[in-house]
């Protein structure tokens, strides 16, 4: 035998030694996790999508609430998207849940509710990338596919001492390839649960268990002394900070003991999610962070983003900090308490009538220049007697949508949610216990433009819908973990007040 026979030889026991071993301490070590209890490959599906960038501890809880409310694929797919961002609610990344059911939805129309067995029409469902489409694929249909995670590529870089840049393409096909060689046959689901049973409970990230290790032996890495070392990865570029301030506004009267939520636009970060209202914090002199800026000018800025979303509120202090961390970017938010005001019975500025007009139907039928001049323009008498006219006669202002004056919305929404025309209704008109409507001066000259949204995403015409809601409220919106916290703080704070 020569020595590159040898050398072949020696490989291929290494390998042996590795499958061989690997599996008979999974079989003497796994965890009991729910989704290891049957083969449904729905089931399976659900807990890998979850077990992405989330801890198996967290996962559990919400894998259960998951399959009792969305038993099938037909119940994921027909589901109110509400529905399941809401049961995803707190678990984060928040686009998993939107594939997930987009997904569902393919798989109903196209395989007739049934997950498919096959590798192509695996690939094809949205948010199925090779890890999650090999896990699927092995461990509910036994096929020998690879399924390489983070856990697996730094099991493999240690026992075969591969120094490949584990972030970069190429290496995960190598990898691939190498995992594929290594599954015994007709044990790929035990195998690919194995390697990653291994990854996650004895070589670790940053303290491998070497003694209890079943493959220790012929380890390469801990043989070499650079088991720590190993994987190299390219260290992916940090998230950007971004301070931003946020508005919690308490009502009163008829909304007392509520709070403000604002919905996000239907595109983009956390779409149609619910929020406290934040913007981007101004810069503070020297670069300082807004848990710096001058209060005066924290309450400043929020008081002309409130009024600018036709939120009537006044900021009143600091509440809190919060932070809330994307894959991208880092969100320090501070948070201020403001109070629920009545709208100002103010004309609107030169700068707002174009969009006020423009929102009001003319009594005379024609059309309202939008430069403000004489003849169908929109003129807007003060607040003498209280009235506002449109073309010149009298009256209350009807809004785009076709609504009565001072009638609520159609959805249901209550004042300040958006009309047909994209505006928010309290930046046309608020509707008043008495049977004056009275215009509002959201576009002051002095102001400059302030964002509508926290990351200026999506379009501002399809979001922006305003509720007041309570504590037994918040189990009919979806909020991101950050704003959850925050809601439940409000009000576990109310609720100790009154004690």
């Amino acid at each position: 035998m020569t020595t590159h026979e040898q050398q072949e030889q020696a490989q291929q026991d290494t390998k042996l030694f590795f499958s061989r071993n690997l599996l008979e301490w999974y079989h003497g070590q796994k965890r009991d996790l729910p989704w290891r209890r049957h083969r449904n490959p729905y089931y399976i599906w659900i807990s890998e999508i979850m077990l992405q960038q989330t801890r198996v501890d967290t996962v559990i809880p919400y894998f259960n609430r998951f399959i009792e409310r969305f038993p099938t694929v037909e119940s994921l797919a027909d589901a109110p998207e509400e529905d399941v961002l809401k049961c995803w609610e707190g678990l984060g990344y928040y686009s998993r849940a939107r594939n997930l059911q987009h997904a569902a939805r393919q798989v109903k129309e196209q395989y007739g509710g049934m997950v498919p067995n096959d590798r192509d029409a695996v690939f094809s469902l949205k948010g199925v990338g090779p890890y999650t489409a090999g896990a699927i694929l092995s461990i509910a249909f036994n096929r020998p596919e690879p399924a390489v995670d983070g856990n697996v590529m730094r099991v493999l870089s240690r026992y075969f001492l591969m120094e490949d840049d584990i972030a970069k393409g190429p290496t995960r096909v190598k990898m691939e390839r190498l995992a594929a060689e290594l599954i015994p046959e007709g044990e790929a689901s035990h195998f690919n649960q194995a390697l990653m049973e291994l990854g996650a409970l004895v070589c670790t990230p940053k303290s491998p268990r070497c003694l209890p290790c079943p493959v220790m032996e012929h380890c390469a890495a801990r043989l070499a002394g650079c088991e720590t070392s190993l994987p190299v990865k390219t260290k992916a570029k940090p998230p950007r900070p971004e301070e931003r301030l946020a508005a919690l506004v308490t009502g009163r009267g008829e909304h007392a003991g509520r709070v403000l939520i604002r919905q996000r636009p239907s595109s983009g970060l956390l779409a149609r999610m619910w929020e406290l209202p934040h913007w981007p914090a101004p810069p503070a002199e020297g670069g300082a962070s807004a848990a710096l800026l001058p209060e005066a000018a924290a309450l400043d800025r929020l008081r002309r983003s409130l009024r600018q979303a036709g939120i009537f509120a006044r900021p009143a202090e600091h509440w809190m900090a919060a932070e809330h961390t994307f894959s991208h970017i880092v969100w320090t938010l501070q948070v201020y308490r403001c109070r629920e005001e009545d709208a100002p019975a103010l004309p609107l500025a030169a700068e707002g009538r174009a969009a006020y007009a423009a929102a009001a139907v003319p009594t005379d039928g024609g059309a309202a220049p939008a430069d403000g001049t004489q003849g169908g323009a929109a003129s807007v008498e003060g607040p003498q007697g209280g009235a506002v006219s449109v073309n010149g006669t009298p009256g209350t202002i009807a809004p785009a949508d076709g609504t009565q004056a001072g009638a609520p919305p159609a959805d249901g929404t209550q004042a300040g949610a958006v009309l047909a025309s994209g505006m928010p209704a309290a930046s046309v008109v608020r509707a008043m216990d008495t049977p004056d409507a009275y215009a509002v001066d959201l576009f002051s000259a002095a102001d400059s433009p302030v964002e509508q949204f926290a990351d200026g995403s999506g379009n501002p015409e399809d979001a922006g819908a305003v509720r007041w809601i309570n504590r037994e409220d918040m189990a009919n919106y979806a909020f991101p973990n950050v704003f959850l916290k925050l809601l439940n703080h409000y009000f576990d704070e109310l609720e100790a007040q009154k004690l």
